[in-house]
């Protein structure tokens, strides 16, 4: 009987959420997953999992014993890389979700770095602007720019990102440039559909006040590479992260409108779960991006995209 291997099992049942998914992560047959799920709780004498038509839950007996045996694993994989790892080499997989763009931009050539540094790990990285679950899919960690909600992840911040509202030179030729924020709610928007209200643009005006103005869709995209071209293109006016701006203003494709105006900040955070022990290619990864990404970010700095 391999206690290690069972926690392991169990572990990945309970992440992935079906008995099916878990066998794939583990590489094994559904059947031999079920018979050793049955096998566990027989010898607990407990029910570890609730199972329904669509998807496994975790009793509270499972959760408990779900959170014991995350950090016993967690102990046994540090207590393995400190014996095995001797002269400080970090090796293993990471598995890593990115958001589209600013991972392709900004994190990708960090990626690079860190992997010529330590060429025995192995990335899995997923680039998508979607929500995951890092738990339910076995993620290591995450990149999320947000305001992050209450959750049972653990954040660490590592960048802001500023937002600011620009058009192109050819754009403003025609149509005139905004001087007040009121002024946008006349001008054709091109908005951020993943965004809950991508329309509404939140602002603090220069006496400080915040208020907020509706700008006329024109363009709808989940894509902010897709909506810096079609701005360059002269479609509209734009409300951005700065860090897809800083190459197109820097050549002069787009100006910034309304600079005297403060318009949102959010920042990015590497988020992971809240393990007992941190593996240490999660914490030197984590580490090394916090320190490259440490101070003024580059893509705010005017002239750095040369």
């Amino acid at each position: 009987m391999d206690r290690f291997a069972d926690m392991r099992m169990f572990v990945t049942v309970a992440e992935a959420g079906s008995i099916s998914a878990a066998a794939d992560r583990l590489g094994v047959a559904k059947s031999a997953v079920s018979r050793r799920l049955a096998d566990l709780e027989t010898r607990l004498g407990v029910e570890l999992l609730h199972r329904t038509t669509r998807r496994l839950a975790l009793t509270d007996s499972g959760r408990a014993f779900w959170e014991r045996s995350q950090r016993i694993l967690a102990d046994l994989e540090e207590a393995e890389q400190e014996v095995s790892q001797a002269h400080g080499a970090i090796g293993g997989k990471l598995k890593v979700a990115l958001p589209l763009g600013f991972g392709m931009l900004h994190l990708a050539p960090l990626i690079a770095e860190f992997q010529a540094l330590h060429p025995a790990i192995e990335f899995d990285l997923d680039f998508n602007d979607r929500q995951i679950d890092l738990m339910q899919e076995g993620f290591d960690l995450a990149i999320r720019i947000a305001r992050l909600a209450d959750s049972s992840l653990i954040a660490r911040r590592l960048a802001p990102v500023r937002h600011a509202v620009c058009a192109s030179p050819a754009y403003l030729a025609r149509h005139g440039t905004p001087t007040r924020a009121a002024d946008l709610a006349r001008h054709p928007g091109l908005v951020y559909s993943n965004l809950a209200n991508p329309a509404l643009w939140p602002y603090t005006g220069p006496d400080g006040q915040p208020g907020s103005v509706q700008v006329p869709v024109r363009l709808r995209a989940n894509n902010g590479e897709y909506l810096c071209q079609a701005a360059i293109a002269g479609l509209g006016v734009l409300l951005h992260p700065t860090f897809f701006l800083r190459d197109a203003l820097d050549r002069g494709d787009l100006v910034t409108l309304l600079a005297d105006h403060g318009w949102p900040v959010v920042d990015a955070y590497a988020v992971y779960p809240p393990t007992r022990h941190l593996s240490r290619r999660v914490r030197a990864f984590v580490d090394f991006l916090a320190a490259r990404l440490a101070g003024e970010p580059r893509w705010d700095r005017p002239g750095s995209s040369a």
